[in-house]
């Protein structure tokens, strides 16, 4: 009986992994198989055929995918330029202020992402809120909706606070011994913050580029609702295959296309990084 006892003991967590084991093949390993299966057949004969990958690999399609790619990349860089200095005054410099500061840093996560979105259509509409200000100062209106400018801004700001929490969660774990020892030997503070605070912050700033740059990729609502029929990104075109050509062939064959394009944007960010910060501490620990 003692026996038994220790072997189950042993294989409790093996158990308890299960469901979230059977939730992982039902819902991500199943529907990718079947989506890298669909884009191998016909939906004229059914039969297994290349045709749909043929069809992809065309200028309009790359086109599509490469503009994602850049909006994804250029979104996830210019929020964690906003979102750093935010994070470091959360974490190192806000003292009392932090409660409430991190409360307004947390309320885009309590609000539904499609009423931002529209708030921003009608901030950003000819005669919405910003072109009315910009009227009343003599400036033209250059920020319109229908417009790829207008696509980047809502990005980024929908995605700002997956950029500023694990940055923010990283640098709230920081020794302040260690930018006090930097000090102390004599380094001024942009040096403490080049040598020790940013390398330490690495695992944040990782965390937070991916977790912006793999959505923003596959961003379909702001482009649709903000970018209109001129401006196709992945997930519009994606959109376009699955619900109104009703090409599921096709849109399995860009979905694959787009994904490994994905990975390997993705690949190479984390590998920048590293080698950026590779040789420092922060750049090496996971």
């Amino acid at each position: 009986m003692e026996q038994f006892s220790r072997s189950w003991e042993r294989e409790l967590s093996f158990f308890i992994s299960v469901p979230a084991l059977l939730w992982q093949v039902l819902f991500l390993l199943v529907p990718l198989a079947m989506t890298v299966y669909l884009g191998f057949v016909s939906d004229s004969g059914g039969v297994l055929t290349l045709e749909n990958y043929r069809t992809i690999f065309d200028t309009a399609h790359l086109h599509i995918i490469l503009r994602s790619v850049f909006s994804a990349l250029l979104t996830a860089f210019v929020a964690l330029v906003v979102a750093y200095p935010v994070a470091y005054f959360l974490a190192l410099r806000a003292g009392r202020w932090k409660a409430p500061l991190l409360f307004f840093a947390a309320v885009p996560f309590w609000t539904n992402f499609l009423v931002q979105i529209y708030a921003w259509f009608f901030m950003l509409e000819r005669n919405g809120v910003i072109n009315t200000l910009f009227g009343f100062l003599g400036i033209p209106p250059f920020v319109t909706t229908n417009s790829f400018v207008a696509v980047f801004i809502v990005m980024v700001y929908c995605y700002l606070p997956f950029m500023l929490m694990p940055i923010y969660m990283v640098l709230e774990r920081l020794d302040e011994h260690l930018l006090e020892a930097s000090s102390d030997l004599g380094a001024p503070p942009w040096k403490t913050f080049l040598r020790v605070t940013l390398p330490l912050s690495v695992p944040g700033i990782r965390t937070g580029l991916l977790l912006v740059l793999i959505p923003a990729f596959g961003e379909y609502t702001i482009p649709a609702l903000l970018g209109g029929a001129h401006h196709m990104f992945v997930g519009s075109l994606i959109h376009y295959y699955a619900l109104v050509a009703r090409d599921s062939g096709m849109g399995a064959a860009f979905t694959g296309v787009s994904g490994i394009v994905l990975l390997g944007v993705a690949v190479a960010v984390y590998s920048l990084l590293r080698l950026i910060f590779g040789g420092t501490r922060g750049g090496d620990k996971e």
